[in-house]
């Protein structure tokens, strides 16, 4: 019997997440040793190519674009070229569980601008459920609690950084591919890196680091493959829930890797974050299908992580 479009979906949300988590977890052993940006900017030397031909390959390379769209796409950029320092940085010292939870809070987050500064509709029982979310992040990182440092106030920031990257892109126009956002993306990223690399001072690469970050370049690649597969095979409100799987994910690689499990509080806050998250997906879905209008979530990927 074949599989539904739903269920393809589901299963390419569920490869998706799992590829984005052992990029992060890969990049988190090769930081300990290796300088944060001489890894990204590898990374994205490799990863760049890839993506070019992938984009060639769909035809969705299009870097003539009308000035509006030229200046958006600038802002999703910069954006995302931050959230990607802010968030791997914080992955160097924070255990891979922790960040990732906190970074499942996004859609709650990029629901709440929205309605702020695109004054989008928001209902009572999305509110409700967005506040539930944030009173779970909270709970993973406790302010005031002995665990609480600068890191987890760089998880934070590249959870802002991603919202206003994903409300660029909102506001981007229907005729800019996904593969000219993501190259310029990764362009700017791995230009960025190559940068602080160089002011840093560059370290030689031992086998180990550098088959780390093929690896991790490759699981990148692949996340984004089948995060947009998700969002073609099924219904968006079926299909997106699943990005919590990454949650399952970050707990087991970083027991296996890093030999973190999250201990009761973060776990009780990562719970409350997914099912506020889920069901403010399902409401937005519910409400589109109500409208007979799609649910209006970035078209290069929903509520993806920094790359």
């Amino acid at each position: 019997m074949p599989l539904s479009d739903n269920l393809r979906g589901a299963i390419a949300m569920n490869v998706a997440m799992a590829a984005f988590t052992v990029n992060d977890a890969l990049m988190k052993a090769v930081t300990q040793s290796l300088p944060l940006f001489e890894a990204i900017a590898l990374r994205g030397l490799v990863t760049l190519p890839f993506l070019f031909l992938y984009g060639s390959s769909v035809g969705g390379l299009r870097f003539r674009l009308p000035r509006p769209d030229r200046k958006l796409l600038s802002i999703r950029v910069g954006a995302d070229v931050l959230a990607t320092v802010t968030y791997l940085s914080a992955l160097m010292v924070l255990p891979l569980a922790n960040l990732v939870a906190i970074l499942q809070s996004l859609p709650l987050a990029v629901t709440l601008a929205a309605a702020v500064v695109l004054k989008e509709p928001l209902g009572w029982r999305r509110m409700l459920a967005i506040l539930a979310g944030f009173g779970g992040v909270l709970l993973i990182v406790r302010p005031g609690a002995e665990g609480f440092s600068v890191w987890s106030l760089l998880g934070l920031a590249s959870v802002a950084c991603v919202v206003a990257r994903d409300l660029a892109t909102r506001r981007l126009g229907p005729a800019v591919p996904s593969a000219t956002i993501a190259i310029w993306t990764s362009l700017a990223v791995t230009v960025m890196g190559i940068a602080g690399a160089l002011v840093a001072g560059l370290q030689p690469v031992s086998l180990r680091e550098a088959l780390l970050i093929l690896v991790a370049a490759g699981a990148l690649i692949l996340g984004y493959l089948f995060i947009v597969a998700a969002m073609r095979a099924g219904d968006i409100g079926f299909v997106s829930p699943f990005r919590y799987t990454g949650l399952i994910w970050a707990i087991g690689l970083g027991w296996l890797m890093f030999g973190n499990l999250p201990d009761a509080m973060t776990l009780a806050g990562s719970a409350i974050v997914a099912a506020a998250g889920i069901f403010t997906l399902w409401r937005e879905a519910r409400l589109a299908r109500r409208q007979e209008a799609p649910v209006d979530i970035p078209r290069d990927s929903p509520y993806t992580p920094p790359t």
